[in-house]
């Protein structure tokens, strides 16, 4: 048995993964694969592909480009969800701020530098035409730490995926001022380059599994309705999420991509400079 540890976000794009493996649909082709839940989100993940924690990751586009220009020694091997992430913009229930111009000089919670949550806060201020260079940042962990932070006072707003949130915009713990997608598509598999060297048959095996369990995914019988209730969402809003949202299925991520998707990064003051697209991707169905 080749052993393998995958990393994601405890959420509703990752169910998939949660049904090859209760199907133990690896194990049949001789793969112990392992899940971890990362509450951190992409930072988190991105550390423990560098520690060599995880082997695959499902991590954030932008926070794995960012983190591979750094030096992460991974590739992206394919585009897991293809349509963009819509992050919510959430203040506490009765704070000050009422709209997103009064957000310009707040302070912003983020689970950590290179996250998503600090990455798409960068991309939200260019949008909003504010100096990047004043953004305040609280470094809080995850989606526990940002609900502490805005109920102390400790920061201002707090920016996650408007789904994920949305029970506590309908509990009254949040209240969302806006919402800002991901000018890309959200979220791409990453994994270690030394794995890739030394197990890519394998790797390949893990994704022809994964993307077969995502082309039918949407037609599992009552999908709506499980999803809702593990994720403890509204069914409607479930049912909107599935409406927009849309899986890879197995398409090879294209250098074409990865380069537009730096060329917007450089253009937000994300990543210094752009690089040659090829130390980004691995093309496994060559």
């Amino acid at each position: 048995m080749t052993n393998l540890k995958v990393g994601g976000v405890p959420e509703h794009f990752n169910y998939p993964w949660y049904l090859t493996l209760k199907n133990k649909e690896y194990t049949k082709e001789n793969i112990n694969l392992r899940w971890q839940d990362f509450p951190g989100g992409t930072g988190a993940m991105c550390k423990a592909l560098r520690a060599g924690e995880v082997d695959i990751a499902i991590v954030l586009t932008e926070g794995i480009i960012k983190d591979i220009a750094a030096g992460n020694p991974s590739k992206i091997v394919q585009t897991f969800v293809e349509t963009p992430l819509i992050w919510g913009i959430h203040v506490a229930k009765d704070s000050k701020f009422k709209k997103i111009e009064d957000l310009e000089h707040a302070t912003i919670a983020i689970s950590r530098y290179g996250s998503g949550s600090h990455l798409m806060a960068i991309v939200n201020a260019f949008n909003q035409g504010w100096n990047v260079e004043n953004l305040k940042f609280k470094v809080i962990g995850n989606l526990q730490g940002g609900i502490d932070a805005l109920t102390n006072g400790d920061a201002d707003y707090f920016m996650w995926e408007h789904f994920t949130t949305k029970p506590l915009v309908d509990n009254g713990t949040f209240r969302r001022v806006d919402n800002c997608p991901t000018p890309w598509p959200c979220f791409v598999v990453a994994v270690r380059n030394e794995v890739l060297e030394n197990n890519a048959s394998e790797v390949k095996k893990v994704l022809d599994i994964i993307n077969s369990q995502t082309t039918n995914f949407k037609e599992i019988e009552d999908i709506d309705k499980i999803l809702a209730k593990r994720y403890e969402q509204k069914l409607e809003d479930i049912q909107k999420w599935l409406k927009i949202t849309e899986w890879n299925d197995g398409k090879p991520i294209t250098k074409n991509l990865i380069t537009r998707i730096q060329n917007k990064m450089v253009s937000f003051n994300v990543i210094e400079e752009k690089k040659n697209s090829k130390e980004f991707v691995k093309n496994m169905y060559i």
